[in-house]
């Protein structure tokens, strides 16, 4: 897939496995596991399994939380859980002004770690106990996106012909075009990128490839940034020094170019939902919206589309049910 886009110069876990032919039974005593101890073996899992240590510490976090509570109770082992507690303990953490939010994050790192807890040891006469506890509810409040006058006033100010104008250039189109997470951005290399402007997100949150494309305007900023390289680096954006940009370089970048344009530093999640709106006023249907953006479902991206007052009127303008009588 390189083509176009080449430069002009040329805490990894393991468990171990029991013996071929043998059957690793769960243990009789499984269910009197301290719960502190169940954290660590379901975080060694996870970090096995590959996710991202912005994952691993969003579940240590929420854990933490929920199992030093149930210490204060006195429930220490995982035979001790049960609906009235894990009810107790969202009940005491709402009464004591935390967010539906906060709420909902121990509430999902909670099932994770019951629902593998059950999958991996099978214990005998166990049940899970928050299989019939309802999710708390969460608002769901909209998202700001970075302002698109903004953003063009940003890349004004890549005008010195310098190096870091046309990769900062570069990365503000890249973001605002297709809609990646900074993580993906940052993890693309040369290879990922084809001739039409298609690009390959590998390393995605959820672990699951997608494409997403560039524009025009997007793809011509992308050459003009990579005709100036003169490194032999795979990564799609570097830094100052020639190595792979990272976040904070990122956020630098943002930082810099806000402060010349004389706007508010966006964030680069900003970018995202940006996107997510410009294409749905566009036309873009939810369903290809949730795949370019790679969301496993709906709601999160409700929290991008942050239409205002004129975009209901221009949408009730287009398919008012009156109008076609």
């Amino acid at each position: 897939m390189r083509s176009d886009f080449t430069p002009s110069l040329t805490h990894t876990s393991s468990t171990a496995q029991p013996a071929q032919g043998q059957f690793s039974a769960p243990s009789p005593f499984v269910l009197e596991t301290g719960l502190s101890a169940l954290q660590e073996m379901f975080i060694a899992d996870r970090t096995a399994q590959g996710l991202t240590k912005k994952s691993i510490d969003f579940y240590n976090h929420n854990l933490k939380i929920f199992i030093d509570w149930c210490a204060a109770q006195g429930v220490t082992k995982a035979d001790q859980l049960n609906p009235d507690v894990i009810r107790s303990f969202f009940n005491h953490w709402k009464e004591t002004g935390h967010s539906n939010g906060g709420i909902h994050g121990v509430y999902r790192s909670l099932r994770a770690l019951l629902r593998w807890f059950e999958q991996e040891y099978e214990p005998s006469g166990w049940r899970d106990p928050l299989r019939n506890i309802k999710p708390p509810r969460v608002d769901i409040e909209p998202l700001d996106p970075v302002s698109i006058e903004h953003v063009r006033a940003m890349v004004d100010t890549c005008n010195s012909g310098k190096f870091t104008d046309y990769r900062d250039k570069a990365v503000m189109l890249f973001m605002l075009d297709t809609g990646v997470r900074a993580g993906e951005l940052l993890a693309l290399n040369i290879q990922d990128i084809d001739r039409e402007g298609g690009v390959l997100i590998r390393q995605s949150k959820n672990r699951r490839p997608r494409t997403v494309f560039l524009g025009r305007e997007a793809r011509r900023a992308l050459r003009a940034y990579l005709k100036q390289r003169k490194d032999v680096w795979p990564a799609l954006f570097v830094a100052d020094d020639d190595e792979r940009l990272r976040e904070s370089g990122l956020r630098q970048i943002l930082v810099r170019r806000a402060k010349r344009a004389q706007v508010p530093a966006p964030s680069a999640h900003s970018f995202r939902r940006a996107f997510a709106l410009a294409m749905k006023r566009g036309g873009a249907d939810l369903v290809t919206l949730q795949r370019l953006l790679g969301h496993s479902d709906m709601t999160q991206l409700i929290r991008y589309l942050k239409q205002d007052s004129e975009d209901l009127r221009n949408a009730h303008n287009i398919i008012s049910p009156a109008d076609a009588v």
